[in-house]
């Protein structure tokens, strides 16, 4: 099942096929059903989809969703290390990854291609847009920065530059989503921001394949249990 630009939801739908009295009223009847069972418009024995359209905006949303969590995953290492807890630090290693593949070269760029133009040739947000800019490409040094530390040693060094990432993305996710994302919705209008879902959705099986984003969430869970801190339950004060 697909993400980006709509969700399907399934129906079962049947009915009954009246019997006659005779022999003849009862061949008549199954005659009925079997050309109806044949007929494209037949719904009987078949599942019904509704497209349910997803815009370009949840999208977005959405795909911070990974980032928070990769968030998360960044925390506890940090905290593990400035607490000399065990750490494997291959979950580091392919938590950033996922943040080079799904978050920077895919997420930021569609920002980057879709979003942040408009806003700036409509004059709206543009400082914002700047500074989310700015914080892109140091995001994207730090990237390198926890991947080469991860490769070597767990100091307080790669634990600096997991708070860092931190401290500098939950705020930058919050903002577009608060403030960038509404004025975008504002300059593109309805029709444009419907063709800009389809647009999302070809960029995303063109890079990923189907089911993209469900196999990068699948990633991010298996890491979380890794470090234990899966369960929902347990950040409940």
């Amino acid at each position: 099942m697909t993400r980006s630009s709509r969700l399907v939801v399934e129906a079962r739908r049947g009915f009954l096929v009246g019997v006659g009295s005779t022999l003849g009223l009862s061949l008549a009847a199954c005659g009925a059903a079997a050309a109806g069972a044949n007929s494209p418009n037949a719904a009987h024995g078949s599942e019904h989809e509704e497209e349910v359209e997803v815009t370009p905006g949840e999208d977005l949303m959405q795909e911070h969703g990974v980032l928070e969590r990769i968030l998360l995953v960044y925390e506890e290492a940090a905290r593990r290390i400035e607490a000399t807890e065990p750490l494997d630090l291959a979950t580091i290693v392919k938590s950033a990854d996922i943040v080079r593949r799904f978050v920077e070269d895919y997420h930021e760029k569609l920002e980057e291609q879709f979003v942040f133009p408009r806003l700036q040739q409509a004059g709206r947000q543009t400082e914002l847009v700047e500074v989310l800019l700015q914080q892109h490409r140091r995001g994207r040094d730090l990237t390198e920065e926890i991947s080469r530390k991860a490769n070597g040693a767990a100091d307080a060094e790669l634990a600096r530059g997991l708070r860092s990432f931190v401290r500098m993305y939950r705020p930058h996710a919050s903002r577009e989503e608060t403030v960038l994302l509404p004025a975008f919705r504002q300059v593109v209008g309805n029709p444009g921001y419907r063709e800009l879902g389809e647009q999302f959705e070809d960029k995303e099986h063109e890079l990923f394949g189907q089911g993209g984003f469900e196999a990068f969430v699948t990633q991010v869970a298996e890491i979380e249990k890794a470090l234990g801190i899966y369960e929902l339950a347990s950040f409940t004060p």
